[in-house]
């Protein structure tokens, strides 16, 4: 195989798009991530099926949850944001279009976050 890249390019593991495996590599570890997290979601969600208020109030009060589910919203929001920038890339050539999608993208994901974030801690401290 004939590799085409420059000493320099070797070492720093750039590829054509002059962008390294570090976009690759976390987006596979907050996928590895959510699978676990995803499940807790899923399983708290059924258990809480058919609570009233003030029991689920009361589930989203405990530290554990809270803390399971501020990971769980940090982790999805930070592989979906990673997610849409590939595919923003990808997929608009207009590049002053798609800088701008790549920067309301992260501010979407980072005001989604707070929001959920303040939420439960909301929650949690009886506010």
């Amino acid at each position: 195989m004939n590799d085409m890249r420059t000493p320099l390019g070797k070492v720093r593991g750039l590829g054509s798009a002059r962008d390294g495996t570090d976009t690759f590599w976390r987006q596979r570890l907050t996928a590895i991530a959510n699978v676990p997290l995803i499940l807790f979601f899923v399983g708290l969600l059924i258990a809480l099926n058919g609570a009233s208020y003030d029991e689920v109030r009361a589930t989203l009060a405990n530290p554990f949850v809270t803390l399971v589910m501020i990971l769980v919203l940090v982790s999805a929001l930070i592989h979906m944001r990673i997610g849409m920038k590939e595919i923003i890339e990808d997929y608009i050539h207009d590049e002053g279009l798609k800088i701008a999608l790549v920067v309301l993208n992260t501010f979407f994901a980072f005001a989604v976050g707070v929001a959920c974030v303040f939420a439960l801690l909301k929650i949690a401290f009886g506010g």
